[in-house]
């Protein structure tokens, strides 16, 4: 005797039930763009004079666009991340950004999540105090 066949949803189908789910649920379009991040035209938030100071030591520089540690005035190391991709979209499209840390530390310690972002055609220079999720120009 020969067991009837049982057919039921795809595992594609499947899949696709359990994502909507979850995200649904959870909220995941939100990660990649925050759903609080800003662009703002001006910087008066704290710490924004410490990161007038970076931009202007790391212009010294002539704003390098290698990724690496840099020897920074006060004897210790600051970081320079190369190439920002503006992926979230919030800087203006169509230029070529550059990331910098803005405290310094000591020669390979953990970076943290100050920084500045520099349009190298324009001279722009943005602070995000949170690792991109909020930006400043300074």
């Amino acid at each position: 005797m020969q067991t009837p066949q049982r057919f039921g949803p795809s595992w594609a189908v499947r899949l696709t039930v359990i994502l909507a789910a979850i995200t649904s649920l959870v909220g995941l379009t939100g990660i990649t763009t925050p759903a609080n991040a800003a662009v703002y035209s001006s910087c008066t938030i704290s710490r924004c004079a410490d990161a007038r100071t970076a931009n202007a030591i790391w212009a010294s520089k002539g704003y390098p666009t290698t990724r690496g540690w840099y020897s920074w005035p006060d004897g210790r190391y600051n970081f320079a991340g190369g190439r920002f991709y503006n992926r979230e979209g919030q800087l203006p499209s169509g230029a070529t950004y550059y990331e910098y840390d803005v405290y310094s530390r000591s020669y390979g310690a953990a970076r943290d999540a100050y920084r500045i972002v520099v349009n190298r055609s324009t001279g722009v220079v943005w602070f995000s105090p949170n690792h991109y999720t909020d930006f400043y120009r300074l």
